[in-house]
């Protein structure tokens, strides 16, 4: 694993990884994450230069103001054209996942694209009582990130309420409070509902993946997301939600990648 360094259109320095051999394949991940939070497995290293980078206000990157979403799209587009002349493959969970499609709509030139359930809001969100981006930033600006935290998994994640107990003085919770400043991008790179007129003009081959397991938006929401997008499958996979590990990932990613070669 090699840490390298590239500068964004703003001028934000984009920390990244990569290991492996083979075409690049670009991980973007969501929120609360870290380059580190995706570790490839040794197979799809066999198969791919496995990119993985700090997105902006995270982990070694850095986080020029003012934010708009604009600016996480041209921090991938960055690191795209650090690896090379070659159109990248892109994977994106979450938020980043979003990030992926929203980039490529934008004109980033991809090889492939594997969207794990980007949370573009429907008619069948759950709604927070507060604007909830507003609200983390007071939280963040008052030096209560651990409120921040849990607001988030209260109003935004909706965690069952025996789990929301176990937050309180949790080390994984406590982990999470550094990136509080970030969690208002993660919101305003899927606000506004699903962008069908941005997903129509991507031409790169697309998966949409969502978990059989997760919330009933959500799953309308990929697929929304699939009927948007020009030739896009969408694969739903049993007996996983919001965050099914690399492992089950990986081997997704090299039958698709792999068949449009």
């Amino acid at each position: 694993m090699q840490m390298e360094t590239v500068k964004s259109a703003d001028g934000t320095v984009i920390a990244y990884d990569w290991a492996g051999d083979g075409p690049a394949l670009i991980v973007s991940v969501g929120a609360f994450c870290t380059r580190q939070a995706f570790v490839a497995p040794g197979t799809l290293q066999q198969c791919f230069t496995v990119v993985t980078y700090d997105r902006r206000g995270r982990g070694e990157s850095g986080d020029t103001q003012p934010f708009t979403p604009e600016r996480e799209y041209e921090d991938l587009a960055a690191v795209a054209a650090a690896t090379g002349p070659q159109p990248p493959l892109l994977f994106g969970h979450s938020s980043g996942a979003a990030i992926a499609l929203r980039a490529a709509a934008a004109g980033l030139p991809a090889a492939g694209i594997v969207a794990y359930e980007a949370p573009f809001l429907n008619e069948d969100t759950p709604q927070p009582a507060v604007d909830p981006a507003d609200r983390i930033r007071d939280l963040v600006n008052s030096g209560r990130r651990g409120e921040a935290v849990a607001f988030w998994m209260s109003e935004v994640v909706r965690l069952p309420a025996e789990m929301l107990g176990q937050i309180d003085g949790a080390r994984w919770a406590k982990a999470l409070e550094p990136l509080t400043p970030t969690l208002p991008y993660d919101l305003a790179v899927t606000a506004g509902g699903v962008p069908t007129a941005e997903l129509e003009k991507i031409t790169a081959p697309v998966l949409i993946l969502g978990g059989k397991n997760s919330p009933g938006w959500l799953q309308h929401s990929v697929a929304q997301q699939a009927a948007a997008t020009p030739g896009a499958q969408l694969k739903m996979l049993h007996g996983y939600d919001h965050n099914a590990p690399p492992e089950v990932i990986t081997p997704i990613l090299i039958e698709f990648f792999g068949a449009h070669r």
